[in-house]
């Protein structure tokens, strides 16, 4: 079975960085798309930024484009997520998710995505 699990979340300065990780098992990484969101308390669910399968395409939420990096090492099985700058407005849980072939253009639409991992807490607060 396909499972996605993340890492790296916690509790940081505004100003600072982390990198998320998403590790997934079970099928190689070269064959799927895989897209961050996040979720804060009260919010819905909103899509962060997606690469896709071979990590030729990126997208990225207008609300973290120019702090945020995503980037995939296949030989890995892993994706990550570079935060610089957070922001208070960046904590959330954060999720990775995993959908074959996915679109550049749909790679941000949280129905697009039939696997999720379990989220990663991060808090950025002084």
């Amino acid at each position: 079975q396909l499972q996605l699990v993340e890492s790296g979340g916690g509790l940081v300065q505004p100003g600072g960085s982390l990198r998320l990780s998403c590790a997934i098992s079970g099928f190689t990484l070269d064959y799927y798309g895989i897209g961050w969101f996040r979720q804060a308390p009260g919010k819905e669910r909103e899509g962060v930024s997606c690469i896709t399968n071979s990590g030729g395409g990126t997208k990225y939420a207008d609300s973290v484009k120019g702090r945020f990096t995503i980037s995939r090492d296949n030989a890995k099985n892993t994706v990550y997520l570079q935060m610089n700058s957070l922001k208070p407005e960046d904590t959330a849980v954060y999720y990775c998710a995993a959908h074959p072939f996915i679109a550049t253009t749909l790679c941000l639409m949280t129905d697009k995505y039939p696997y999720w991992g379990q989220g990663t807490q991060v808090t950025v607060s002084s």
